[in-house]
């Protein structure tokens, strides 16, 4: 199978690493993380005029692109440049309106890809740890309304969003995969309060408790207790656009390390020319290379059966759970007390790898599902 880049895709990431070389430095970076929302209304709508959030999506939901190698070349190129922009809250709760929503909540979708506004999906609850299953937030019909109440934690970019994906429970115990809903919510729905925090990445997050909260019958996204599978859906593009963001965070601190090694010096030569080091840059090489090829295998997995696309995403993200954790260590261990200053930056590289790991299901909880996929198969 031939995955070289389509000469489209290519065009479209030289032009996303030249504007963010030019215009998202890291200096304007730190700007951005330390302003009151955390991110720039002026970049999130000159990279939609670039094509990048379009690209994350077909023609049907006003995008361009949507394919699997599509959200790989923008996510890598986020991945080199840092960028810290809602990137990946836009592509699940979009990815939840392309798979079940109708046509008058795509058009929502179409405000978001031209830049002019945010969606966030709220689907973890605080007790639930990384299986969508486990939903105590409920959704009671009454009458031609829905009455949500319950929280979510750890919504990306939530309280910069103007609408929410929310999941709820209108069946079934806790833990049921049948039973579950989607509703879309309006950021100042009343009864809805949300706590904003930032993340150690420089990203931000909320916690969202729902007391009350009315919605609409037309809030409700796909069939009642039908929206696992759309769940499922949207959460597998998201961990494979957080792959691709990992392996072009990685090939940057591998490059800035590389680059350190050669120009300082002990004893009167480059500390690259050290032999345990050279082993320890020739491991890390091999290592990034594998994430890489699970990224493609994953890519080239999406749209097959759920099964083979599950197992290809869990073990893409557990390698690169695995591998960027390896990464940050090492390469701050070569740069030495420097690699820890905040004046570097590939300290903040480092500390976004860490935090990819712990996005959409850590190194752990995709083992365990990997192998519990497997196992079915046997």
């Amino acid at each position: 199978m031939n995955f070289t880049h389509t000469e489209d895709r290519r065009m479209l990431a030289d032009s996303l690493d030249r504007y963010i070389a030019k215009r998202y430095p890291m200096e304007t970076r730190h700007a951005i993380t330390k302003s009151a929302s955390g991110t720039s209304k002026e970049h999130w709508r000159e990279l939609a005029e670039l094509g990048a959030i379009g690209a994350l999506f077909d023609e049907t939901a006003g995008g361009y692109g949507g394919a699997a190698f599509d959200i790989t070349v923008v996510f890598e190129a986020l991945g080199r440049g840092l960028v810290a922009e809602p990137f990946l809250p836009v592509l699940l709760a979009g990815s939840v309106l392309t798979h079940a929503g109708t046509d008058e909540q795509k058009a929502m979708l179409e405000t978001w890809i031209a830049g002019d506004g945010i969606g966030a999906l709220a689907c973890y609850e605080p007790d639930g740890g990384y299986a969508l299953r486990q939903v105590r937030t409920s959704a009671i019909r009454q009458g031609d309304q829905w009455v949500l109440e319950g929280g979510k934690g750890h919504v990306e970019f939530g309280a910069q969003a103007d609408h929410l994906v929310v999941s709820a429970r209108t069946s079934g115990v806790h833990d049921d995969a049948d039973g579950i809903s989607l509703f879309m919510m309006p950021i100042n729905t009343p009864g809805l309060r949300l706590r904003d925090y930032a993340n150690i990445d420089g990203g931000r997050a909320a916690e969202i408790i729902m007391q009350q909260v009315v919605l609409p019958a037309s809030a409700l996204i796909g069939d009642v207790g039908k929206a696992y599978a759309t769940l499922e859906y949207a959460v597998a593009r998201g961990v494979l656009a957080l792959c691709a963001e990992a392996v072009g965070t990685m090939d940057v601190a591998k490059r800035m390390t590389l680059e350190y090694l050669q120009t300082r010096k002990q004893f009167g030569v480059p500390i690259g020319s050290f032999q345990a080091l050279q082993h320890r840059m020739a491991d890390l090489a091999l290592e990034i290379e594998q994430a890489r090829s699970a990224l493609i295998n994953a890519a080239a997995a999406l749209g097959k059966d759920h099964d083979a696309r599950e197992k290809a995403l869990s073990a893409a993200k557990y390698t690169i759970g695995r591998v960027g954790t390896l990464v940050a260590e090492e390469v701050i261990q070569m740069h030495g007390g420097i690699g820890m200053t905040w004046e570097l930056p590939l300290a903040h590289y480092a500390k976004r790898l860490v935090m990819i790991d712990h996005q959409l299901g850590d190194e752990d909880y995709h083992l365990e599902r990997y192998i519990a996929l497997q196992s079915m198969e046997s």
